[in-house]
């Protein structure tokens, strides 16, 4: 097997970037070509990736590494007549994320093209195709024809990265998760945004969390991963934005896969919850602004409300949901106004209501702690591939800032084992931070706009 392609040795490289140097276009031009024909070992894979970690890489180098990544596979190509109108969002994780389910519709109902690619659950962070697939008969499994035909018609798609796009990042994704690399912003800013250039768009807008429940627990660092994204994403030619927003508490009420279903259709059926409302019409809005649908922030942000409120988001998702294999009969029960969403979203067999120990005012619920516990419950995975059960989840009974009274219930577990443990009850019941009312800060979301360069 050999060592060398173009007359880089991966070994010669490995120390550049280890010493500090810096890897030139050739470098990394071979690197990932020997990643994606698996000509480079994994031990040297690791090293390399280690190597990153620990020098970083200016902007030149990153953006050459999301360059060759993206073309290690097919890039998707739209027709003409939607130039500047392919537009998506993503999202750093968290808990109770559920934005991009009302989001993408709503973005079609305001006449843009969604191609919206999404992951699956790791760790704590819940992963918005495995949201989906608790609705029967979802499909996240589609061909390149089939989803050209679904944007032309419906206008959205939310489906799994396939086989043929960014093949070099499933490798690199695997690779930073056993050697300890996941949190290098180059090699985040080259995972993520590889993948969304793959997806040919005109706009795009980053929601970069930082809190406790965040991968960045301060701003300042979101801010850093936030920069690298927008940089880079600007010289591919999408133009970027970002919104730095706070992931302390859930976002909205419900944290769990059938559950953030059945709030992600309340939210497109006008009923959603303020924060969640907020993050949308926020995300939505500075699309909308970016790719000229709208003329100022504020303008974006009305437009997305309105098709929120008066059906036309509910509208693109039901005929989303039909054109990735629900069948119609659900989809329209569903999408009813008074749907009862578990006839056919499955629910857990038990349901646990947790009481205030005091009076006082709700200050804080920590996110982190409920996502913890739900994932050992069932409704997460350890590793890529389990199997999760889409019945475990939390519904929040108090909102923040809220007064409540001791014995009153403020969460509601969702669980198929019998009991919880009293340590998970413990757990549990330390999430709700309760004091007097004073210094109570809102709960904006939304904390920062970062523009395209």
């Amino acid at each position: 097997m050999s060592h060398t392609m173009g007359g880089n040795s991966f070994p010669e490289m490995i120390m550049r970037k280890r010493d500090g140097g810096q890897l030139s276009a050739e470098d990394i031009h071979t690197f990932v070509g020997g990643v994606k024909s698996r000509t480079i070992q994994d031990s040297q894979i690791g090293a390399m990736l280690m190597a990153i970690w620990q020098k970083s890489m200016d902007n030149k180098e990153t953006m050459m590494l999301t360059k060759e990544m993206m073309t290690s596979g097919e890039v998707l190509h739209w027709p003409e007549e939607w130039t500047g109108l392919v537009v998506d969002k993503h999202s750093t994780g968290g808990v109770g994320d559920k934005v991009s389910i009302p989001l993408a519709p709503a973005l079609a109902a305001c006449g843009c093209k969604v191609p919206m690619i999404s992951g699956r659950g790791l760790a704590h962070t819940g992963g918005t195709l495995d949201k989906l697939e608790s609705i029967p008969g979802f499909n996240i499994h589609l061909s390149t024809e089939r989803v050209k035909q679904i944007l032309q018609d419906v206008g959205c798609f939310i489906v799994g990265q396939t086989e043929t796009l960014v093949p070099a990042d499933r490798v690199l994704y695997a690779h930073r998760d056993i050697t300890a690399t996941v949190d290098s912003v180059p090699l985040i800013t080259a995972s993520i945004m590889s993948k969304k250039a793959a997806e040919g768009l005109n706009a795009l807008v980053l929601d970069v969390k930082f809190g406790k429940a965040a991968l960045y627990k301060d701003m300042d660092s979101a801010r850093t991963l936030a920069q690298s994204m927008v940089a880079v994403g600007n010289s591919l030619g999408i133009k970027t934005g970002a919104v730095l927003s706070r992931m302390d508490a859930p976002i909205g009420r419900c944290v769990g896969n059938s559950l953030e279903i059945y709030e992600a259709l309340e939210c497109l059926k006008g009923r959603g919850p303020d924060d969640l409302n907020n993050l949308i019409t926020s995300l939505g809005g500075y699309l909308l602004q970016m790719c000229g649908r709208a003329a100022t922030l504020e303008a974006g942000q009305k437009a997305i409300s309105e098709v929120l409120m008066n059906g036309k988001a509910l509208q693109h998702f039901q005929e989303m949901l039909q054109a990735q294999g629900v069948t119609a009969d659900i989809s329209r029960s569903l999408c009813s106004e008074k749907a009862e969403y578990f006839n056919h979203l499955r629910r857990a067999k038990h349901q646990t209501e947790l009481k205030a120990p005091d009076d006082g005012t709700v200050l804080d619920i920590d996110g982190m702690t409920i996502a913890v516990v739900l994932h050992k419950l069932g409704a997460g995975r350890t590793k890529p591939g389990e199997p999760i059960n889409h019945s475990v989840g939390a519904e929040l009974l108090v909102d923040l800032g809220q007064q409540v009274k001791k014995g009153q219930s403020w969460i509601r577990i969702h669980h198929d084992c019998a009991t919880l443990s009293s340590h998970q009850h413990a757990d549990l019941q330390e999430a709700l931070v309760i004091g007097s009312g004073e210094g109570f800060q809102n709960n904006a979301r939304v904390v920062e706009f970062i523009q395209p360069i």
